[in-house]
């Protein structure tokens, strides 16, 4: 009786890889029939619109605009040379570690903030004093020299 039971579930097993067999086959032959082949280029062609988006018509060329290469940044901008008349600018001290000996002054005029160094300040300045200072191109970005207090 053992022999027949053995044999039933070989039976069985076999059934279920004949059948995962034929199934396999026939998702085979889908995939075949739903193929793209024999179509042209152009059906396979897709576009992208002024939003991003992917359509099939191609763009309108008469909304093509004109790009200059140099124009195009693709790393951090370099920072332009500035004036004589822009290195003095005013600002008001937004952070002083005066155990480290530097700080930070944001600018009035622009909002960005400037890193200056102990050494550069004409008299002791704290947080939150109106200063005068001058602008130099640093390694890191601008640094502030000769700063001295608003009168």
């Amino acid at each position: 009786m053992a022999r027949s039971k053995e044999s039933f579930n070989k039976k069985e097993m076999e059934k279920k890889r004949a059948k995962k067999k034929q199934e396999k086959e026939e998702r085979k032959d889908e995939r075949k029939q739903d193929a793209k082949k024999g179509k042209s280029l152009e059906d396979m062609m897709a576009y992208i619109d002024a939003d991003g988006n992917i359509v099939s018509t191609p763009p309108d060329p008469s909304a093509k605009v004109e790009v200059n290469a140099e124009d195009i940044q693709i790393s951090i901008p370099k920072q332009a040379e500035l004036s004589p008349e822009d290195l003095i600018r005013s600002g008001i001290i937004s952070f002083m570690n005066e155990a480290k000996g530097f700080g930070f002054i944001r600018d009035l005029q622009t909002q960005e903030s400037i890193f200056v160094h102990v050494n550069e300040m004409q008299t002791r300045l704290g947080e939150n004093d109106k200063v005068n200072f001058e602008v130099v191109s640093g390694p890191k970005g601008y640094s502030a020299i000769n700063v001295r207090k608003m009168k």
